[in-house]
């Protein structure tokens, strides 16, 4: 299995500005190393995050397919998994080439995700994963499930650490260009919840345009991003730089 663990891979989130490019985002060789490992004609699957928002998740599928396509990506079919197919979709993954897994709620997603069994059909999957946002942070062993919508940071009940799809040991925090300055229910996100809770752990905050870039043979950060560990934040990688993980 390839993985692409990414941020935002077609723009920068909260920014209405338009991108330089059109399709998928190169920067960090990410449009290039996924034409390397691309199949001709590739059969792709987007599974959204909202599964029960069928008119999204249909702009989404017509979205993502002319993004591959301006990419220079060949495309035979580009189909969508939610509430409607999600059983046999997700009984099915191992037809597709190119699976991604969409942004959204955390714990909606995961829930959708653990309603299919979508851990257990990926097991046995050998092709290429892109991950979005939510998407990528679910793709952790163990997911840290950082409080996003008011009232979850001062929820009891509330679950920060949830099972994932077991693809990847390494927790991915996305968009940290845009929400390390965020206030959830009057706590910072970063300062006041998330170092706290990077106590005997670690996270990977990523830029939008930065990814985690991993294979049978490697595990690495491509691009600008900071390891959240233990209660401290340092920056690992700068634009343009590869961090390789576990050294």
């Amino acid at each position: 299995m390839i993985l692409f663990l990414t941020s935002s891979p077609i723009g920068t989130y909260r920014s209405d500005e338009t991108p330089d490019y059109s399709g998928l985002n190169p920067a960090n060789g990410m449009v290039e190393e996924l034409r390397r490992h691309w199949p001709g004609q590739a059969r792709c699957l987007l599974i959204s995050a909202f599964p029960d928002e069928y008119s999204m998740n249909d702009r989404m599928r017509r979205d993502f397919e002319d993004i591959l396509r301006e990419t220079g990506l060949s495309v035979a079919c580009m189909d969508i998994c939610d509430a409607r197919n999600g059983q046999e979709k997700a009984a099915a993954v191992c037809d597709y080439d190119f699976v991604i897994l969409g942004g959204g709620h955390v714990p909606t997603e995961n829930a959708f995700f653990q309603k299919i069994g979508l851990a257990d059909r990926l097991a046995g999957y050998s092709g290429i994963v892109m991950g979005i946002s939510a998407g990528s942070m679910n793709c952790a062993r163990t997911v840290y499930a950082q409080p996003e919508m008011p009232g979850e940071a001062l929820d009891p009940s509330y679950r920060r650490f949830i099972p994932g799809l077991g693809l990847t040991d390494h927790n991915i925090l996305p968009h940290y260009n845009a929400v390390k300055n965020n206030v959830i229910d009057g706590l910072r996100l970063m300062e006041d919840i998330t170092y706290p809770d990077s106590m005997g752990r670690t996270f990977y905050a990523l830029v939008d345009g930065s990814y985690l870039y991993q294979t049978p043979a490697c595990e690495e950060i491509r691009g600008e991003a900071y390891r959240i560990r233990d209660g401290r934040i340092e920056q690992i990688s700068c634009p343009g730089e590869v961090r390789k993980l576990g050294e």
